[in-house]
């Protein structure tokens, strides 16, 4: 099949969760035999790492902006593949639902990832929770099929709006903790090790890694905190943050970090903390748990479905403070220990890159993408 991967910032990775997804799934199909081209944006990726093989770049124009920038280059995207004719496209973020029609008049078989329940975020002000909303509701008939990637997404769809949707999540690398990392080649000298808990994610007020800080101001002991990430358009809450964080030495902002030096950071952590308050399956998340980290994760249901009982769960700043002093206190109980095992297993089971991308295959395959390339 030729197949078109459409609405991300582009491979490798630098950004999120959707361009980790597209650089596995691109790479992948194409070990397959698969023709991919993964549509990027210029200066949102790093062009001096090389595509994986049998992967083209394909780079679109668009218009900077916390509003436009997606909508802008997914639509001109989609415009050109007008002309090239894939078989198949897999097309992330109900906001960019509005143009999955256009590619089906040229056979080509659409299917939209919709990724969480986008207009929850605190980040977007009234007109782009209103934008979500109507893309939640052009999700219901331009793709081909919806793809959900958490049971919870796919429950919210089938209960406001009697729409079924595949589940796909996302994978993970099962990672070996030994030998232990250097973190000081990734730019962190006097981090070891066994010896630093670690919160990931973009930098937004629905992430919660205020709280994360807040919490961690009552727990004793001098175990630092990596607060990893970065949010193009989120200034005022990086600078709040960055003030609450120079009121404790421990804490370090790392700024974003990719590739080896992020894979590098997870499987050498104490501890995994994970404050999303809205999403779907993060993919963070699932990393952390192939890495055999310790957890522990806000309560929202979409985070309790992922990690099933192999973590912790909290559910205010009251309870972190708790559940991380015993951690700093103690780290490697076993039934703590059992946890770590626990989730690692689970990420192997369920949250597996080559299951992920056999989804997407036969889901293509299902709605008739193949006869559409043999044909």
């Amino acid at each position: 099949m030729r197949i078109a991967i459409v609405g991300t910032r582009g491979i490798p990775a630098a950004y999120g969760g959707f361009e980790t997804l597209a650089w596995e799934l691109s790479s992948r199909l194409a070990a397959r035999g698969h023709e991919v081209t993964v549509y990027c944006r210029r200066g949102r990726t790093d062009e001096s790492i090389a595509a994986p093989p049998g992967v083209a770049r394909r780079f679109m124009p668009y218009i900077p902006g916390k509003y436009f920038e997606t909508v802008s280059h997914t639509a001109l995207s989609v415009l050109d593949s007008l002309l090239r004719g894939y078989d198949a496209m897999w097309v992330g973020n109900a906001a960019n639902a509005v143009f999955c029609a256009l590619p089906r008049l040229r056979g080509t078989r659409v299917v939209l990832n919709v990724d969480g329940i986008e207009r929850q975020r605190r980040k977007w002000g009234v007109v782009g929770r209103t934008w979500y909303l109507v893309g939640e509701r052009f999700a219901l008939h331009f793709p081909n099929a919806i793809v959900s990637d958490a049971y919870v997404v796919r429950d919210y769809y089938l209960e406001r709006y009697a729409e079924p949707s595949a589940v796909i999540a996302y994978g993970a690398p099962i990672l070996d903790r030994e030998p232990p990392p250097d973190l000081a080649r990734h730019g962190l000298p006097g981090i070891q090790p066994g010896r630093y808990l670690l919160y990931v994610s973009r930098l937004e007020p629905e992430n919660q890694a205020d709280l994360v800080v807040r919490a961690y101001r009552d727990v004793p002991g001098d175990v630092p905190l990596l607060v990893v990430g970065d949010a193009p358009y989120a200034t005022n809450f990086k600078a709040a943050l960055a003030r609450l964080a120079a009121s404790d030495p421990r804490v370090v902002l790392a700024g974003a970090i990719y590739g080896d030096g992020y894979r590098d950071l997870q499987r050498g952590a104490l501890a995994y903390i994970q404050a999303t308050s809205v999403g779907g399956t993060h993919p963070a998340l699932v990393e952390a748990m192939g890495a055999g980290n310790l957890i522990l994760a806000f309560g929202t249901p979409e985070n309790v479905e992922v990690l099933a009982d192999t973590g912790l769960i909290f559910g205010s700043e009251a309870e972190l403070t708790t559940q991380l002093t015993r951690v700093v206190s103690d780290p490697h109980t076993p039934d703590l220990d059992a946890l770590r095992a626990a989730a690692r297993e689970r990420a192997a089971d369920e949250y597996s890159w080559d299951a992920v991308v056999s989804a997407y295959e036969l889901l293509w395959r299902r709605l008739g993408a193949d006869r559409t390339a043999t044909g």
